[in-house]
Formats: C-alpha cells, structure tokens, sequence
C-alpha cells in the first residue's frame, strides 16, 4: 500500500510539475518582450550656442514614459501591486537620486543617516512638506497626480531627487549607457515622453514623438536629448531663503 501511495505521489508531482511548466510557457508566449529605447545626451562644450554638441559619457536618469493614442478617453491601469518603491534619505543624499513611479503610487521615505532629516517638495508635481524626523523612522507620500516633484532636504543644501509620476504602467529610466527596457507593452501607437532634470522643458518636448509598437518593431529610433549648459542643482529652502551655512567648527591656533 505505502509503494503504491508513494507511486501515484510521484505521478501526482510530475503532473504537477508539467501544469506549472505549460502555465509559465503560455504566460511568456502572451507576454510581449520588452520594448528597448536607447537615449542619447548631448551637449554643448562650453555652453556656446555656436559650439557642435558632443555626447555624454553618462546617459543616465532620463525617464521615457509611453501613453496610448488610439484611445484618448481610456482610463489608466492601476498601478501594480507590490511593495512600494522606496527614496532613502542616506549618507547625506536621496537614493535613489531620479525616481519614476505610476500615478497612484506611495512611496517610501526611510532616514537611514544617524541624524535629522527633512523632505519637502514645493515644486509642480506632489507639493508637500514631511517635517523633521529621526534617524530609523519612514514617512510616506501618495503620488496621485502626473508631474514632476523635485524633493530637497531643509537641513542639508547638497540633498537633491526628483520623483516622475507618469500616468501610464509604461515607462522606464536609463543606466549610463543610455538603455531603456519597457515591459508589457502591447502592440498599438504611443506618445513618446521624455524628462531630464538636465534639460530645458523644450529640448524634452523636442525630442517626444509618437511610435508604433508591434511584433516587428520592439526597438525605438534613439532618442536624443539635450543637455541645459546652465543647468545648477542649486536650490533655496523651504522658506525661499538661502541655507545657513554650518558653524566653523576648525580649530583656532594662537600666535606664540
């Protein structure tokens, strides 16, 4: 009795085995392969209009979003369960430093420095203010509207992020080569959106587009973008004023 237990256990399994191996293989066949974008930053040396422009060595943190055309009037996808992203408040800086996420999203604001920190944004996008809050602790922020938040610390001037709601589930940020990958993008006709927290709000209009996606094109022409020779990460506080520089805190030597 136990041999034939043991028999139709095993029979069982494999059987098992086989319905999980023809489950994944359908669920890749009606997945379709990612749609791959490759970004190009450009430059002008020196900043002079006159100058030809050359290619960055890092292309990286230009977000590219896609939103279907062929229906102006359909509602969004929600987004995706799972756990939220996270912008760690670490070693005196946002990480990570650029932050792409669906409209609907929360996010995650972890202080993991041993000290006081802040998060406010008073920018477009999510304006809001998160106070001061201890090492350990997390605060939370709800994305509900598209747009561009550009997050600062009110104690520490050197601490810059930016987080992208794009109200779409396809989207994507580049590595410093320049290399996009969208998942899940079904065939049809998209308006093609960039933001580049180094560029000018009509070099990134310049360099959208619409694209159509299918079998035979799951590769999009490069997208150039130009880099803002003026650009500065500097910033006021909160309060529209300049930081108060830290105290001195070098020692003072006296004369003999």
């Amino acid at each position: 009795m136990r041999l034939i237990d043991t028999v139709r256990g095993i029979r069982y399994a494999g059987s098992l085995a086989f319905a999980c191996l023809c489950s994944c293989a359908l669920l890749s066949q009606s997945m379709p392969p990612p749609v791959q974008v490759q970004v190009q930053v450009v430059s002008a040396e020196g900043g002079k209009k006159t100058a030809p422009a050359k290619e960055r060595n890092d292309a990286s943190d230009v977000v590219v979003w896609l939103v279907p055309v062929a229906d102006a009037s359909a509602q969004p996808a929600a987004p995706p369960a799972g756990p939220q992203p996270q912008i760690a408040q670490y070693n005196k800086s946002f990480e990570p430093h650029v932050s792409v996420v669906q409209v609907g999203r929360y996010v995650q604001f972890p202080n993991r420095d041993p000290f006081l920190h802040n998060v406010f944004s008073l920018f477009d996008g999510k304006r809001f203010d998160l106070g001061f809050y201890e090492a350990g602790s997390s605060k939370t922020v709800h994305f509900d509207r598209p747009g561009v938040s550009f997050l600062f610390c009110n104690i520490h001037p050197e601490m810059s992020a930016a987080v992208v709601a794009v109200d779409t589930p396809y989207f994507g940020k580049s590595d410093r080569s320049g290399r996009i990958s969208i998942a899940n993008v079904p065939d049809g006709k998209y308006q093609l959106n960039v933001w580049y927290e180094r560029s000018l709000p009509d070099a990134m209009k310049a360099a959208g587009r619409v694209v159509t996606i299918s079998d035979a094109a799951r590769s999009i022409e490069p997208v150039r973008v130009v880099e803002n020779p003026n650009f500065t990460p500097e910033h006021k506080n909160k309060y529209g004023q300049e930081y108060v520089p830290p105290p001195d805190t070098s020692p003072v030597y006296g004369h003999p």
